[in-house]
């Protein structure tokens, strides 16, 4: 499966909430890198790429954004507004996060670390790969 959002067992009592992830378990890998985005501005989107061998899953464990994965062949948006979802992202998915709310932090965790040489970045090419690995 290229995406699918997933929603986290939430636990918790007078004191506040917890959220508990793991690799291999909610975490559908080994986790190698984790970043996070915050104070985007508005109106401007952020991604706008996919990975040739990157998967992903992203969180927005404050506030809220959409995010469209684009498999080649359909699109979808999917609202991540609670921190307690979690969006999977597979390799050759193209990824855009968008309309962030002002104190949206989204957590992104990858199960490998960052190569510049994995990033698609020109939507044509992303079609001709995804094409090619049909």
């Amino acid at each position: 499966m290229t995406r699918r959002l997933e929603e986290f067992k939430v636990l918790g009592d007078e004191r506040g909430q917890l959220v508990a992830l793991e690799e291999n378990r909610q975490i559908p890998f080994n986790v190698k890198r984790i970043f996070y985005i915050y104070g985007t501005q508005p109106d401007t989107p952020r991604g706008n790429h996919a990975h040739y061998k990157t998967k992903q899953f992203l969180v927005a464990v404050n506030g809220s954004c959409k995010v469209t994965l684009d498999d080649g062949k359909s699109k979808k948006i999917f609202d991540l507004d609670k921190p307690n979802l979690g969006l999977f992202q597979d390799a050759l998915v193209w990824g855009t996060m968008h309309d962030f709310s002002s104190d949206c932090v989204l957590l992104v965790m990858a199960d490998a670390y960052y190569d510049d040489k994995d990033y698609i970045t020109v939507y044509d090419e992303f079609l001709k790969e995804v094409e090619n690995g049909a």
